[in-house]
């Protein structure tokens, strides 16, 4: 390897927004680094489902959309109910 064109690979703190907090190491210029997921909250890893909601953004999402969803599946069943009589 040349020297001297490498970066430096030194201990990061890592912080998550869940709280857990571990030790690492990285090319990152900084000795802290914060994370919202980690694997100790990610759904993947713990196999639970968690909505991270954002200013509101799933609630409008289902104000908006699911009305429409629900009342289209009514419907669809009520024409089905019709079509077998």
């Amino acid at each position: 390897m040349k020297p001297e064109i490498h970066p430096q690979y030194k201990d990061v703190n890592v912080t998550c927004s869940c709280g857990n907090a571990f030790t690492t190491r990285s090319t990152l210029g900084k000795d802290s680094l914060s994370l919202e997921v980690c694997s100790a909250c990610h759904p993947f890893y713990t196999g639970t489902q968690k909505i991270v909601d954002t200013a509101g953004r799933v609630d409008r999402f289902r104000q908006k959309y699911g009305t429409r969803g629900k009342a289209a599946a009514n419907a669809k069943s009520e024409k089905d109910d019709s079509n077998k009589q």
